[in-house]
């Protein structure tokens, strides 16, 4: 009994309070560990990142010029040429694969959000989507070469735009069912209790809601479709010259880094890092235009 009294008397921590000490102890050594081996991920990520940006930054401004924006694809070793045509037919595949991909992406994503939550058609379709998500590139290039470009015998900017598309569709999918999911139910119980019909109640409340979200999911996607290079390279092929037939093959902007910067010359290298520049600064304008509508909403 006197030693119970002991261990507990004023001034000395207890058996218990000393467990609950050295249990402490433990899990804030355990805490510095995993926080210091996170932030050393991050600054591995980090410094990678930043040299990239800087190598493409240093390279790519000394290539920019009016000639750029303004003359087409060079002959080797050529002093003048730009890449006017490159740019060119990527914005016209990325924007009618973007007016293609969206209304599909958004009727989908309305339909699995708020008609069809659950049943076979709702999990195939999550499914099937999931796939399209995670399926690499080349492998859409090549069921478009097969479906398109080899039963029309040609490559074409129509075929480039099929490819880019589907890649655009599953990203608005699952962007525009997350987002209308986080809709407050309330919302909507509030519109039909006022009579309004399901559809009204999509248009005006619940994609309104949802705006921003949606938007965003349309701008991340265009970012991941402007640099594609393996979808283009087996539907659209290239183009040396100025091209605005989408029947024809097409030049555009990652393929065209993709061969001048494989080459050995001297002038289109400058080019595919000018090309680089273009297309870091597009993207990254894209995401952080996604990032600030996020946020304010």
């Amino acid at each position: 009994m006197s030693a119970v009294l002991q261990d507990n008397k004023p001034g000395q921590p207890g058996r218990d309070q000393a467990a609950r000490l050295a249990k402490y102890a433990a899990r804030k050594r355990l805490n510095g560990i995993a926080l210091t081996l996170s932030l050393l991920a991050m600054a591995f990520g980090v410094f990678w990142l930043i040299w990239i940006l800087w190598e493409t930054v240093r390279l790519g401004v000394g290539g920019l010029s009016l000639a750029l924006f303004t003359e087409s694809t060079p002959p080797p070793n050529d002093e003048v040429g730009g890449l006017a045509n490159a740019i060119f037919g990527s914005a016209m595949m990325v924007s009618l694969a973007t007016l293609v991909g969206t209304p599909i992406g958004i009727l989908a994503g309305v339909y699995l959000a708020e008609y069809k939550t659950r049943g076979w058609l709702t999990n195939v379709t999550r499914f099937v989507n999931d796939i399209l998500l995670s399926a690499p590139s080349i492998v859409i290039g090549l069921f478009v070469y097969t479906m398109v470009v080899a039963q029309f015998k040609s490559f074409s900017g129509w075929a480039g735009v099929v490819g880019l598309a589907l890649i655009v569709i599953p990203v608005v999918i699952r962007t525009t069912e997350n987002m209308l999911q986080l809709v407050p139910a309330s919302l909507r119980e509030a519109a039909y209790a006022l009579g309004t019909p399901k559809w009204k109640v999509i248009m005006m409340v619940t994609l309104r809601a949802a705006r921003a979200g949606v938007i965003t999911g349309i701008l991340l996607a265009v970012a991941r479709i402007a640099g594609e290079t393996a979808p283009l390279l087996f539907t659209a092929l290239s183009n040396q010259f100025w091209n605005a037939d989408m029947a024809k093959p097409m030049a555009s902007l990652p393929v065209t880094i993709f061969k001048f910067a494989m080459s050995p010359y001297q002038n289109w290298q400058e080019l595919a890092w000018a090309g680089v520049f273009l297309i870091t600064v597009a993207v990254l304008g894209l995401n952080i235009l996604a990032r600030f509508l996020t946020r304010q909403k």
